[in-house]
């Protein structure tokens, strides 16, 4: 199996009791959101971050990565829920390995996603065998929302913000998250970013953070130190 690798973050304690994975944009590349855990050390100071390449060169930018062709976001349905079930095991692989290496289990590990990671994180997370502290999904889009109901899943807590102003990923996909999610009985939060592209704003990244730290808390894991806006 295809194995992946990018830049990580060891815990600013010296011992990780929890376990963050950024899942980078289409034609990003794992560095891309690296720097986040840089800026949330302080406020979870027993997390790991890892942020992994994409498994698949860009179709657009031979510089950069994806986790399924951009073609796939404006296809049928049905391409997009393939394309993401395809690459399942290969991010489910991953997962494992780094909750191994630094000795974690899945009820102390967060998934933060940024666009087609954030789709990819809001798809794979329910899907897993155990289940994960906190989704968090930036300018994302809903892929499968029926598939949230199937027998097996579990039931993840997930934080969607979006910005109003976002061309890339249309807004209107913030109702679609919400209503996916609440109509299979997951715990949701969404927020709507006015005046914000196709992005992550300093909001965002407070309320990302706070969302992690808020269920890591639920395990006793995690010292609370104030955030500052």
């Amino acid at each position: 199996m295809q194995k992946l690798n990018g830049p990580f973050i060891a815990p600013l304690s010296g011992t990780a009791k929890q376990l963050v994975v950024f899942l980078h944009g289409y034609g990003s590349n794992g560095d891309d959101l690296i720097g986040i855990g840089h800026e949330w050390r302080d406020a979870l100071p027993d997390a790991a971050f890892v942020s992994p390449n994409a498994p698949a060169i860009c179709d657009q930018y031979a510089q950069g990565f994806q986790w399924f062709p951009i073609r796939a976001v404006d296809a049928a349905t049905i391409e997009r829920e393939q394309h993401a079930q395809n690459v399942l095991p290969v991010l489910n692989n991953f997962i494992d390995q780094e909750l191994q290496k630094w000795g974690v289990d899945d009820a102390n590990l967060a998934v933060v996603g940024f666009s087609q990671g954030a789709m990819m994180a809001m798809y794979a997370m329910p899907r897993r065998k155990k289940a994960c502290a906190a989704v968090v999904g930036y300018s994302g889009m809903m892929i499968d929302a029926a598939g949230l109901k199937a027998a097996g899943n579990v039931k993840v807590p997930v934080l969607a913000i979006h910005g109003d102003r976002d061309d890339v990923v249309i807004p209107d996909n913030l109702v679609k998250i919400e209503e996916g999610f609440t109509g299979a009985g997951y715990d949701i939060e969404t927020i709507m970013r006015p005046g914000l592209a196709h992005g992550i704003d300093q909001f965002g990244m407070i309320r990302g953070v706070e969302f992690i730290r808020e269920n890591f808390e639920k395990f006793g894991n995690s010292e609370k130190k104030q955030l500052k806006a």
